[in-house]
Parts: structure tokens; sequence; C-alpha cells
């Protein structure tokens, strides 16, 4: 049973990505017939995070240290970190199938899964078709200008990506030289 009603849309179904997908935002791409990225735009893999922790790297703790050193709480979130992983290369099984092999499927929901990169892993459109996804950098200028007339607000605290529209410009000093 499918679990992604954009999976099963009649239509062909395009995922335009004009600056980032990250993580579930791959996911839904993936969801798509086919992914146009603007040039600088960048897709993430989908690995699952417990808490500050990647489940990856919960089961290697778990598959390289004595299991007596190890906490009760670790265990836990290593097995549950076991289930998200298979769950998570499932749903790429199903997203992809009839797009590409199952071999390529398979492949697909391993590397994007299981902690092959950082969670915050920028995977270029060129990197994305290189991995066999129907990925392009054909984006529509009707689209971004369509997302110039959404300014995202200034974030005062905790990070993220900041969306730049043109180069930034280098502040100069008006201060006449000696």
């Amino acid at each position: 049973m499918r679990r992604f009603r954009l999976h099963e849309h009649p239509a062909k179904v395009t995922a335009f990505v004009p600056h980032y997908a990250m993580s579930g935002g791959t996911l839904i791409c993936l969801a798509a017939n086919e992914i146009v990225m603007s040039s600088h735009a960048v897709l993430g893999p989908f690995d699952p995070q417990l808490g500050q922790s990647p489940a990856a790297s919960l089961i290697k703790v778990v598959e390289q240290k004595p299991i007596e050193r190890i906490d009760d709480e670790t265990l836990i979130l290593a097995d549950v970190g076991r289930k998200a992983i298979e769950q998570v290369r499932k749903s790429v099984r199903e997203l992809l199938q009839g797009r590409v092999s199952e071999e390529k499927a398979e492949e697909l929901s391993h590397k994007l899964s299981e902690g092959t990169w950082t969670h915050d892993y920028p995977i270029s459109a060129a990197e994305a078709k290189a991995m066999g996804l129907n990925a392009s950098t054909n984006i529509p200028a009707e689209i971004l200008e369509l997302l110039s007339l959404y300014p995202q607000p200034m974030r005062t605290q905790g990070g993220g990506v900041e969306y730049l529209p043109i180069p930034r410009q280098r502040q100069t000093s008006n201060r006449s030289q000696p």
C-alpha cells in the first residue's frame, strides 16, 4: 500500500526546487516524476535523526562497543533507529518503483538513509542526476519570480540558511583615502 498521495497522482508531477529541499523535502521530490532545480539548489539525505543523533551513528555505537558499556537509552534509540532506517528504505523503494530499476532503488534507499553523509550534505542537481534521479536545472524564470514576491523574514537567532537572490555586495568604506 502506498502512503504518498502525491506519488499516486495520475498526471505528471514536477517538484521545483529553487533553493533547497532537505530531508523530508527530498522525499517529496522522489514522489514526483521529475525534479527541476535552480543551478545552485540542493537536495539532502533523509537519514533518520533521533533527538540530536543520527540513527546510523547510534547503531554504529551498539555494533562497536561492548553491550555492558552501553546505557539502556542508547540501546533503545539504536533499536528505534534500525526500524526508522528500514521504514525510510521501504518508502524510497516504493517511491522509485517503476522509475528506476529495483537495484538502483535499493542502492538509493541505502545511500540516502543510512548516514553515508551528514544530514546536511548538499546534493547538487548533477549529483542527483548521476545517482539516477530525473533531475535537471531547467527551472522556469516564472518560478523564481513568484518566489521573489514572498521574501522570507530574517532570523535573528539559530543560524540556518539565508537565501540571497543576488550576490552579496561587499560593504565599502566612505572614508577618503589619505
